[in-house]
């Protein structure tokens, strides 16, 4: 009965600190981001390997340095987002109207075809659902100075982070053991972040480039859906698929435009989502289907858009930290692939 009552007041705690824990989430992953890509423009920097004093001072400078290259390296796409696609959202929501209207048509010529009644209040309301998600990206707008003060604190502190390590468990038993669930976390994630979003980021451009090969309004903004919706599990990919695919059928004239997108856009979904990335991934991602489909709903509810952004991420320092516990490592075989979880370190 306790533990029913802690796990209704962690929750309740999450959902009422959400406008504080989510600005600190995003923070946190364009944290791990920036670092991911940091580690690999070190890979091909100098002073890789400090051996003197003045290689390691030189090392600090070449770690800041390849820091500043990665925040740019995001800094671009954002740029690139500003000044191109998001000029395409605003011509896409004055069309929205003669969209919707032509989806009602479509759906009154399929049902004179099919011999069923049609009723058109049965269609969501595209302009208003278009409304909401602008509300509701506003609403997130209004975070972005916390989320760069977060961001900032957390880089500046980085350097500190092994030091307070230290004095939090001063035990050497202890410590080592949380260091290796801390490092397994932050390992997993760069290598998750970093290949989740280059995957999404090729996905988004081929994307592009086959809807302009096709011929279909707006790629740039399917293109962008298809890259963040690519890092929500299952229902991310319906999506990216889905909203093309339904403009395709409410504009063209017959059934070859859609076909063509379709072809395209579920091909791509299938080659990055479902080969290469469990490839390039390894077994980052060793866990089951429905937990991840659970989890998704569970962070949904929570905190909207948001949870189901971070689900997976959330999911995977949960495995991680459960499977080295005793008394909680039944969750982690829960939530595998296969059962196989990695081994405890022992204390």
């Amino acid at each position: 009965m306790n533990g029913l009552i802690l796990f209704a007041g962690f929750i309740f705690f999450l959902w009422l600190g959400r406008s504080i824990l989510i600005p600190l989430l995003v923070a946190t992953f364009f944290w791990y981001l920036i670092n991911a890509i940091s580690a690999y423009y070190r890979k091909v920097m100098p002073f890789k390997k400090p051996v003197g004093r003045r290689d390691v001072k030189w090392s600090h400078v070449f770690n800041w340095a390849s820091n500043i290259f990665a925040a740019a390296t995001l800094g671009a796409i954002m740029y690139l987002f500003a000044t191109q696609v998001r000029p395409m959202f605003s011509e896409l929501l004055a069309a929205l109207p003669d969209i919707q209207h032509k989806l009602i048509e479509l759906g009154n010529y399929l049902s004179n075809a099919i011999g069923l009644h049609f009723d058109s209040e049965l269609l969501p309301n595209i302009t208003q659902i278009a409304k909401n998600v602008g509300t509701s990206a506003a609403g997130f707008a209004t975070s972005v100075g916390m989320i760069f003060v977060y961001l900032l604190f957390m880089f500046i502190e980085q350097s500190t982070f092994h030091k307070k390590f230290a004095a939090l468990f001063p035990n050497k038993k202890q410590s080592k053991k949380m260091q290796y669930i801390i490092g397994s976390i932050d390992d997993n994630m760069k290598k998750y972040l970093f290949m989740k979003t280059l995957l999404s980021a090729i996905t988004g451009i081929l994307s592009y480039f086959w809807l302009q090969i096709i011929g279909l309004e707006f790629a740039g903004v399917w293109a962008f859906i298809v890259f963040i919706t690519s890092y929500i599990p299952t229902i991310g990919a319906i999506v990216a698929c889905g909203l093309p695919i339904i403009y395709a059928l409410a504009i063209a004239p017959g059934l070859h435009l859609p076909i063509l997108t379709a072809a395209g856009l579920i091909g791509l979904q299938i080659l990055f989502g479902n080969i290469l990335e469990p490839k390039l991934t390894g077994k980052t991602l060793n866990l089951s289907t429905l937990a991840i489909l659970i989890n998704l709903v569970f962070w949904g509810m929570i905190w909207g858009i948001a949870g189901m952004f971070f689900s997976v991420p959330l999911l995977v320092a949960t495995f991680i930290i459960t499977a080295q516990f005793d008394s909680t490592r039944w969750i982690a075989v829960l939530l595998s692939a296969d059962g196989n979880i990695p081994d405890k370190r022992e204390e």
